[in-house]
């Protein structure tokens, strides 16, 4: 697929561990447009330690990204907040990794980023580490069933992807 006919507009859905931020890197670079996590949105990223938006400000933030001409916006996230990226995306990519595999990569990031081998926007912590395993199991029984009954509307432009050859078959 050559360039001029992918989408501008990409938002890139999965759990924790699913390939998203991968993905989305990729995809901003080779469509030469931003990419953004939407854990930045929730959160103002400060080195004495993270702070949640408000309600009003994650909305208005998000607003700015989607509002501009191009963008790949990646996140777990699928509340009503999130309902107007779902809406303007040209396309939505939902990343359904096998719940192991992603269980497998929880396990390698946390150790690569306490060896300082890979950057993260939070401190690596066991707490975390723990939490994410909770995420994604909490993932697999609510957010995919609940995305897919809450916006079942935008079938018509969500590709689901279960392994790295269809990505690559897609877009890469």
């Amino acid at each position: 697929m050559e360039t001029k006919n992918l989408p501008k507009k990409i938002h890139i859905l999965g759990s924790v561990g699913s390939g998203k931020t991968t993905l989305a890197k990729k995809l901003a670079s080779k469509l030469e447009v931003p990419y953004y996590e939407l854990d930045n949105v929730v959160w103002k990223r400060h080195r004495a330690g993270d702070i949640r938006r408000s309600e009003k400000e994650r909305e208005e933030y998000l607003n700015t990204l989607i509002d501009s001409d191009a963008w790949v916006i990646e996140g777990v996230h699928n509340e009503e907040w999130v309902s107007k990226s779902f809406h303007n995306a040209e396309v939505i990519i939902f990343l359904d990794t096998k719940y192991a595999i992603r269980n497998y990569r929880i396990l390698k990031r946390f150790i690569l980023q306490k060896l300082v081998l890979e950057k993260s926007n939070y401190t690596p912590t066991l707490k975390i580490f723990f939490k994410m395993f909770k995420w994604n199991r909490r993932f697999e029984e609510e957010g995919k069933p609940n995305f897919f009954e809450k916006y079942g509307m935008y079938c018509n432009k969500t590709i689901v992807v279960t392994n790295k050859k269809q990505l690559e078959d897609l877009f890469l």
